[in-house]
């Protein structure tokens, strides 16, 4: 396609890519306070890690178990306009996501699009699997911040902080789990190799420790462990890969007898060309001769 026909479909791939999200983030608006066949709503699951605290420590009414506080006139709106916003993006990221895909998939070879498919699916499923993890850590994190006060406060959370909290906690873990798959994939391209991996492990583990340390929004031991810990359980997976890959390419290299070489040293290939067999030419034909006419008489 011409630049002009690139960017008339880049036009409309992002204009189907936005409708998605758009309708995504009103169905999640009013997900918020609905209750699909007998599912939790929306705002049940959001509120849930909050209410998981001890109802001593919270401020609570008589007639409802748990509650956030409002403490702006337009704050409830513009929670579960977010939150609806994040839920629907998440729901329809299939959509979207499929436009992002067919607007780079036709510049890329076949291997290349088997490559990226699976690098897709893998970095999606680990930023669910760190966003679910993430979700069963906030009542733990919380519960751990709320302790120090040694039931001397009272915890009545204003629905701002608390989403900002949740949300970035859920973030931050989905995006460190990517981590492991950007190993892989160094690994698989060539630039870093299991012998490197193996004589850094330590160093990488303790970066790791420090990584979540920092990272982690809520300054409590328990979100730190937790992501520490399995970011250190998927580097040792992505270790074990690259060993693995390692192995088979050495393999590779044993067998075409590559593997003995020096840097410098040409690769024992069989340089000589090919005979091509001669095709017989055929005579020119006999040009035929020019009447003189001024001979005629």
């Amino acid at each position: 396609m011409s630049l002009k026909d690139h960017l008339y479909d880049l036009r409309s791939r992002l204009a189907w890519g936005l409708l998605f999200i758009a309708i995504g983030a009103i169905f999640g608006f009013f997900w918020w306070q609905w209750r699909l066949f007998g599912l939790p709503s929306l705002g049940d699951v959001v509120i849930a890690p909050y209410c998981g605290i001890p109802l001593d420590n919270r401020l609570h009414q008589g007639t409802v178990a748990c509650q956030l506080l409002q403490t702006e006139p337009f704050e409830g709106f513009m929670i579960r306009l977010k939150v609806g916003a994040a839920a629907g993006m998440a729901l329809t990221s299939p959509l979207w996501l499929n436009q992002v895909w067919r607007f780079i998939a036709p510049g890329l070879y076949s291997k290349e699009r088997k490559f990226a498919l699976v690098f897709v699916f893998a970095a999606s499923v680990l930023f669910i699997c760190g966003a679910v993890l993430a979700f069963y850590v906030v009542p733990q994190g919380l519960n751990v911040l709320v302790g120090f006060g040694d039931e001397k406060f009272l915890t009545a959370l204003s629905g701002g902080a608390y989403i900002n909290f949740v949300l970035a906690l859920l973030l931050i873990f989905g995006v460190s789990f990517e981590l492991p798959l950007v190993v892989v994939m160094l690994n698989q391209v060539g630039v870093v190799s299991y012998e490197k991996l193996n004589k850094w492990r330590r160093g990488i583990i303790f970066a790791l420790f420090i990584f979540a340390a920092i990272a982690t929004p809520g300054t409590d031991p328990i979100s730190m462990v937790f992501l520490a810990v399995a970011l250190t359980l998927l580097f040792e997976v992505a270790i074990q890969m690259a060993r693995v890959h390692d192995r088979r390419a050495a393999k590779k290299l044993a067998a075409e007898n590559l593997v003995e070489l020096d840097d410098n040293e040409a690769a024992p290939f069989d340089y000589t060309p090919s005979s091509v067999e001669e095709e017989p030419v055929e005579a020119p034909a006999t040009p035929q001769k020019r009447p003189n006419y001024d001979d005629a008489t």
